[in-house]
């Protein structure tokens, strides 16, 4: 006969421990990555007018590794390049804090350029 005390001697082992290559690992899905490029754009492109589409984005992630495409819509008159350039850098920074990913490659589409409130219309002179 078995005695209590043995019974929960069992009970309470410690765990076996796995070895890191064998516990399994976390993935991602690229929907998920997406929307945080999305995001990141949203806080580098900062204020937009009404009428101005959110940034959306393609995301494909291969072996730790995002590739990103950004559709967005900007005010006009700015520096195109230079704002471009900063929502590429947020969203490589902001990808890799947040998913742990490299993203070697974000690609910035301008969809439209809306012109900014109190520009003037038309061509000038």
């Amino acid at each position: 006969m078995t005695s209590v005390s043995e019974g929960t001697a069992e009970l309470r082992r410690p765990p076996a421990v796995v070895p890191p290559g064998e516990r399994g690992e976390t993935r991602i899905a690229d929907r998920v990555v997406a929307k945080i490029a999305s995001q990141a754009a949203r806080e580098a492109v900062g204020e937009l007018s009404e009428d101005t589409a959110p940034p959306s984005a393609n995301v494909v992630v291969h072996h730790e590794t995002a590739r990103v495409r950004l559709h967005l819509e900007l005010d006009y008159p700015c520096d195109i390049g230079a704002r471009c350039a900063r929502v590429r850098r947020h969203v490589v920074e902001r990808v890799g804090a947040l998913v742990g990913m490299e993203v070697p490659e974000v690609v910035v589409h301008v969809e439209r350029l809306h012109p900014a409130r109190g520009a003037a219309q038309g061509r000038t002179r």
